[in-house]
């Protein structure tokens, strides 16, 4: 008798696994996969909440165009995090890191020092998570793994409820001022945040330290820190010739790649200073909460 229950028991856990299997495309309408061809983990459990694994990448398993994780178009920035009913996640290269994730649109995902790994916790919320989106799925959702190892990735719910992927334990995140497939404009920001590898360690070497790379020739963008010493919240500013700051005279650090010349008014106006490279304490040049434009080139 009692080997007659277990049998129903597991048979029963079987059709209720397969019918996470058809979980729909990022615009909310259904989507299944190519005829033959099953999901690596029909109904798998990351972290326990329910998720639909799948081998290779979405266009191999026919999910819509423009949908899923951030399949927003090249120049449009990551702004508002939003749960997906797809997410891909690609072994891949982007500028000097090689190996690291990217997503379904070829965007740099990254990991927080302040993130806790085992468990899976995410320390980044509001603000934060604005400049920092993090990259949700829908409960039931697919996660597509293209040269990344099933057993390092995860979900974990975050302190509104949304389910974040992991990698390595690790919540990954988008940079809201990667504006281009490929960019790496997060790594080593507050020497806190860098590209996430397939197994959830940091990317790129040295990236124990802050800065992640050489910083030489003019800067096309920069990180105004609240803070000193790169505290959050923070915010991002990108481009050339003269761009004004959309919170002014907050800034107590910043972190760029290159040489950027801050201005005390607006429209390049008042007093300046040249930097090049990472400023942990504004207040050594003078600059401390008085930073309204920055000239870049």
């Amino acid at each position: 008798m009692f080997r007659k229950q277990t049998a129903v028991i597991v048979s029963s856990a079987a059709v209720g696994a397969l019918l996470l299997t058809g979980c729909g495309g990022g615009d909310g309408k259904d989507s299944a996969a190519p005829a033959g061809q099953a999901s690596a983990v029909a109904g798998g459990k990351a972290n326990g909440e329910a998720v639909d694994f799948r081998s290779g990448t979405a266009k191999a398993n026919n999910a819509p165009p423009m949908t899923g994780d951030w399949a927003n178009e090249p120049g449009k920035p990551a702004v508002k995090p939003e749960a997906t009913r797809w997410v891909q996640l690609t072994a891949s290269k982007a500028g000097a890191l090689d190996p690291v994730v990217v997503n379904g649109a070829g965007f740099t995902l990254y990991r927080f020092d302040k993130d806790s790994a085992n468990p899976s916790k995410s320390a980044c919320n509001g603000e934060c998570a604005t400049t920092w989106p993090p990259v949700l799925v829908a409960p039931g959702g697919k996660i597509f793994l293209d040269g990344v190892d099933k057993s390092k990735v995860g979900v974990v719910k975050r302190d509104d409820g949304t389910r974040q992927v992991t990698v390595g334990g690790w919540p990954v995140y988008r940079f809201s001022k990667d504006t281009k497939p490929g960019e790496t404009n997060g790594q080593g920001v507050g020497g806190t945040w860098f590209g996430v590898t397939p197994d959830g360690k940091k990317a790129g070497k040295g990236a124990g330290g802050a800065g992640g790379g050489a910083q030489t020739g003019p800067a096309s963008s920069v990180v105004l820190f609240d803070e000193r010493n790169f505290g959050e919240p923070a915010q991002g500013l990108a481009g050339k010739g003269c761009q004004n700051v959309a919170r002014d005279n907050v800034a107590s650090s910043l972190q760029a790649r290159g040489s950027l010349k801050i201005w005390s008014e607006r429209n390049c106006t008042g007093r300046s200073k040249v930097v090049t490279g990472d400023v942990a304490d504004l207040a050594a040049i003078g600059f401390d909460n008085d930073v309204s434009s920055v000239f870049f080139g």
